[in-house]
């Protein structure tokens, strides 16, 4: 009797136990987070692409208003390379390899020259990844700070 009433608390415990532990879990498929607000002409976002439970691509950059990419804007590139010491093009592939290596927004490395993208790419990690647990691929939005 003691072995049967043993067998079902550990069953409840277990069961329990995969309940709450699924919460942590990426579901498959494609989430992106977006600042909400342009800044100095720029909405940043971030997009990830999950299987199997892990992240397994991502991009990061930034769009102006008719939807131009960051990234392609050399004459932006040659302007901050020269004032910063890095570029769009270069910090974004750097924030984005992070959080597919670490699985994390957080224990990034911060780029100098741009540490304002970095602290903004957190906020988009943590908030992209929030919505890939829940398997809500709406648009996330965070607010400018």
């Amino acid at each position: 009797m003691k072995r049967k009433i043993f067998l079902i608390i550990s069953l409840i415990v277990l069961s329990l136990l995969s309940i709450s532990c699924s919460d942590d879990i990426m579901k498959d498929g494609y989430y992106t987070a977006e600042m909400s607000d342009f800044s100095h002409g720029w909405k940043e976002y971030v997009t990830i692409s999950v299987k199997n439970g892990e992240i397994a691509s991502v991009e990061y950059n930034a769009k102006n208003l008719s939807g131009f990419i960051k990234s392609w804007d050399s004459n932006y590139m040659k302007n901050m390379n020269s004032i910063a010491g890095t570029y769009p093009n270069q910090y974004t592939r750097n924030y984005a390899s992070q959080l597919c290596e670490k699985q994390s927004g957080e224990n990034l490395d911060m780029i100098s020259g741009a540490s304002t993208s970095g602290v903004n790419f957190k906020m988009l990690s943590s908030a992209v990844i929030q919505q890939a647990k829940k398997g809500d691929s709406s648009i996330a939005v965070v607010e400018t700070k």
